[in-house]
């Protein structure tokens, strides 16, 4: 997916980036497939704000994704590429020979045609989705189950791919893209290759406006508020920049910078082997 650029005639062009979509190659989703989303504001059922920044926006709808892939051993064939608003990834529209309508998240390379398969007896090949046990080791996967049967959770956004490693005593070793090295489950399943829409990275929203369309309000530095209103406002100017005393906090004064918000001894700990920043995991 190539980014598009623009002569700089105003100020926003002389940054913005968007996706040509040469990639898209159906416009509209299908209907029974798709869900109202409904818009909170970042409050809950009292009403009451607990995620800022969060209003406004295009209308956008839900595309019902399946993650499990459960229809083993049966053929299905990619009818379309089309874009998702609420995901960096696209969607390939696959059409089983029952005649059944899905979704999965579209891996690089994957053409309109395609015919894909699930569960333990699929090829490893591009698009295929089988278990960490019957995938060889050192492919690009992506969709990975934590646990088996509870559907994909990890590498699911815009150029993400994950390494198998190794296999042993029934766990496989995963090597994420933020660089943590995970033991999973060898029953869990991935889906063969890497996530596609590799350039979304280098997209550039260039403008106020475009964050407005996504639902992403301004919000102002803490800095720059009134003690009343923020523990990092007040002071004579721009005095509260991180040095001195004073730690930059949230609107609650949880420290904001190298405060590690991991709990110690949480159970999933004793499955990393090395943390995303290449230190070996110390489990109790």
């Amino acid at each position: 997916m190539p980014v598009k650029t623009f002569r700089p005639l105003t100020p926003s062009t002389r940054y913005i980036t968007y996706a040509d979509f040469s990639d898209i190659t159906k416009a509209r989703p299908e209907k029974w497939l798709t869900e109202i989303r409904k818009r909170t504001g970042g409050r809950y059922m009292y009403v009451r704000v607990t995620a800022r920044g969060i209003g406004g926006g295009h209308n956008q709808q839900i595309r019902l994704v399946d993650f499990k892939r459960k229809k083993h051993g049966i053929e299905a064939t990619v009818k379309a590429i089309e874009y998702d608003p609420r995901r960096t990834a696209r969607l390939a529209l696959l059409e089983y020979q029952d005649g059944e309508k899905t979704y999965i998240i579209a891996p690089s390379g994957l053409q309109v045609g395609a015919k894909l398969l699930s569960g333990p007896t699929a090829p490893p090949e591009l698009g295929n989705c089988l278990p960490l046990r019957t995938v060889p080791v050192g492919l690009p996967i992506h969709n990975l189950e934590l646990i088996p049967g509870h559907g994909a959770q990890m590498v699911r956004t815009a150029g993400g791919a994950a390494t198998l490693m190794s296999r042993d005593e029934g766990y496989a070793q995963i090597r994420l893209p933020s660089g943590e090295i995970r033991r999973i489950n060898e029953n869990c399943y991935a889906t063969i290759g890497q996530v596609g829409n590799t350039e979304h990275e280098n997209v550039v929203l260039g403008k106020a406006g475009r964050s407005r369309h996504l639902g992403i309000r301004p919000i102002n530095r803490g800095v720059s508020r009134n003690p009343v209103d923020h523990p990092n406002g007040g002071g004579a100017g721009k005095s509260k920049s991180g040095g001195g005393w004073q730690q930059l906090t949230s609107p609650w004064g949880l420290l904001a910078k190298g405060y590690r918000t991991r709990e110690k001894k949480k159970h999933s700990n004793r499955f990393i082997l090395v943390r995303r920043d290449g230190r070996p995991m110390k489990n109790p």
